[in-house]
């Protein structure tokens, strides 16, 4: 079965995920790279370095978003969010955002760059002390597709 994923099911696909991809563009030049986030219901928040996806987004800050939960390549959902990218520069702000993204679920094996701090998992006192860009989408629109098939068709052979 393939069809159009309800409201909680986008929800539960931004929840649970923690790495989605960006993409941007800028005279006529697309930009897509896979990021960390973390979801708080309301926006997507990211924290990155300085580069060339920052650059694009000061420009020109519609953004999409993507993420996909591959059970099996018959069995997934995926949601796409049309959205803003803000970046986050007030103290109060910007340890906020760094909260949301400190405290997402990750798995005990992960990437450095989910780590956010060179010093995961322990932080210092002031978040505000962890160098790098921290961003959030704001969300404009969110759909997802999914497809469900217990079984493989039969293949001759």
């Amino acid at each position: 079965m393939f069809g159009n994923l309800q409201l909680q099911q986008i929800e539960d696909v931004l929840k649970n995920q923690f790495v989605g991809r960006i993409g941007c563009s800028l005279d006529g030049e697309t930009y897509i790279v896979p990021i960390s986030y973390a979801y708080d219901g309301n926006h997507i928040y990211c924290h990155t370095k300085e580069g060339k996806k920052t650059a694009i987004m000061r420009k020109n800050p519609k953004v999409c978003f993507q993420v996909d939960e591959m059970k099996t390549m018959a069995n997934w959902r995926s949601v796409i969010v049309q959205g803003e990218f803000e970046e986050l520069k007030e103290k109060e702000e910007r340890t906020n955002g760094m909260q949301i993204l400190l405290n997402r679920y990750l798995p005990a094996i992960s990437s450095v760059t989910t780590h956010i701090s060179e010093h995961w998992p322990f932080l210092p006192e002031d978040v505000n002390h962890i160098e790098g860009v921290v961003f959030r989408i704001q969300i404009k629109e969110k759909t997802g597709r999914y497809e469900n098939n217990m079984h493989s068709p039969n293949l001759p052979g």
